[in-house]
């Protein structure tokens, strides 16, 4: 059974009265403004395309007269009577009302809103497309050129988006290990087209860490049917039996920031490593933004149910941050003294722990309470840029003394060894006990 879709379909004939006042901020636009407004201007555009008979239209107009004077000065909110304006709105594929369009970094490629209809959602996508035709400019490049519209840079290669079917989505999907995006699409449908240059991009983007595929739900039925596909498109997560609905955005930046952040909350929580030599902190420090290094208490001053507690709180630490993709390491204290030295480790006893950006050469130190908490809080500072940091003594990372990796056991004293005194001549020693020689 069809879903009814909540939206006005275009009719024939209608009236030509303007939905919104001068005095709402949203500007009237028509085939005589519409290219010297939206498509030669530099600004960015929310475009609405109504019909005035069209009830959905009629009770978006205050929170679309909201969006656009909160926006005002800020992003350019116009509409346009998609009724009377029929060769505009058929330029645009406009199939009914309201369809609101975003004209950001690439005019000629408009993204197609997918936000709630309210105030807060068209502001919030506004100012998404404000943020990506910034940072695409300050990465050099210019409005209006091709690509993904919206999304920036290259268009990524057609052959990163894997073609599924019926017969081959079991075995490519559902036994995979991989985590998958899968796009149900229609080939004759408005949005998937518009969908596709991002789609493309986005899987360029995530190779190497998730797969990304897409199915003509019009050709293979019975996948789409599985999956309840009812619409286009639809697109569907998969991992390791998980399935579920996408809930990010339809630009390519949209898709990979959804993507990397299911990717890292799958993620096996990072493993604490002990240093044993120069390659473990290597490892730690240069492969990863941040490193964690702790240095433990002596073995001796700690057994091993003191040291594993430590460890467990590091554990569970690694867990709640690895999406900051951080290294964590440990040291039992005085193993690597120059290691110490260059972090000002030491002076405030065992445990100590410190953050190190290898790339810049500073570190920060914990000062307060070598707890959970303590550390969760000195963490949360370090997540968010804060907090003191100091120079790596020497500049570079020290080099550190081979060490036996803890076998997990308690530590013992060493024993005393035993002076065999068969062979010791007692003539030989004077009344205070000294060897006369």
């Amino acid at each position: 059974m069809r879903l009814l879709v909540a939206i006005c379909i275009l009719m024939v004939g209608g009236s030509a009265t303007a939905m919104y006042s001068p005095s709402s901020g949203v500007v009237d636009l028509t085939p005589s403004n519409f290219q010297r407004e939206v498509l030669n201007g530099d600004a960015v555009w929310i475009v609405e395309f109504y019909a005035p008979w069209c009830g959905h239209c009629q009770r978006l107009v205050p929170e679309y007269t909201k969006a656009a004077q909160a926006l005002s000065g800020v992003v350019k909110v116009g509409a346009v009577n998609a009724d009377e304006h029929r060769s505009l709105g058929g330029q645009y594929g406009v199939q009914g009302f309201p369809t609101i369009k975003i004209f950001g970094l690439d005019k000629k490629k408009p993204e197609d809103f997918n936000g709630q209809r309210t105030a807060q959602g068209i502001v919030d996508v506004a100012m998404r497309a404000v943020r990506e035709k910034v940072n695409a400019q300050l990465s050099g490049k210019k409005s209006g050129g091709g690509g993904g519209g919206g999304g920036g840079g290259s268009s990524g290669s057609p052959d990163d988006v894997i073609e599924l079917t019926d017969s081959n989505f079991e075995k490519l999907v559902l036994k995979s290990d991989d985590f998958w995006l899968v796009e149900f699409f229609a080939p004759w449908c408005g949005h998937c087209k518009n969908l596709a240059p991002h789609w493309q991009k986005a899987a360029t983007e995530l190779k190497g860490k998730i797969k990304m595929g897409a199915l003509d739900a019009t050709v293979h039925t019975v996948m789409a049917s599985r999956y309840g596909v009812q619409g286009y498109p639809t697109i569907k997560y998969f991992n390791k039996g998980d399935v579920g609905d996408y809930d990010g955005g339809r630009t390519a930046s949209d898709i990979v920031a959804w993507a990397d952040d299911r990717a890292a909350a799958n993620l096996p929580p990072p493993e604490v490593v002990q240093i044993t030599d120069n390659s473990v902190l290597t490892s730690a420090c240069k492969e990863h933004p941040i490193c964690i290094i702790t240095v433990l208490p002596h073995i001796l001053d700690c057994q091993s149910k003191c040291r594993n507690n430590y460890i467990e709180i590091l554990s569970r630490l690694g867990d709640k941050y690895k999406q900051k993709m951080w290294g964590w390491v440990w040291s039992e204290a005085m193993a690597q003294p120059e290691l110490e030295q260059a972090l000002d480790i030491g002076g405030f006893g065992y445990p100590a722990l410190a953050a190190l950006n290898a790339k810049k050469m500073q570190f920060a130190l914990l000062k307060g309470s070598f707890s959970e908490s303590g550390i969760n809080e000195f963490l949360r500072d370090i997540s968010y840029g804060r907090g003191r940091t100091a120079p790596v003594r020497g500049a570079e990372l020290p080099a550190i003394q081979g060490v036996e990796a803890w076998d997990g056991q308690d530590g013992v004293l060493p024993e005393e060894e035993d002076i065999d005194l068969s062979d010791v001549d007692l003539d030989d020693f004077d009344d205070q006990g000294h060897v006369e020689l």
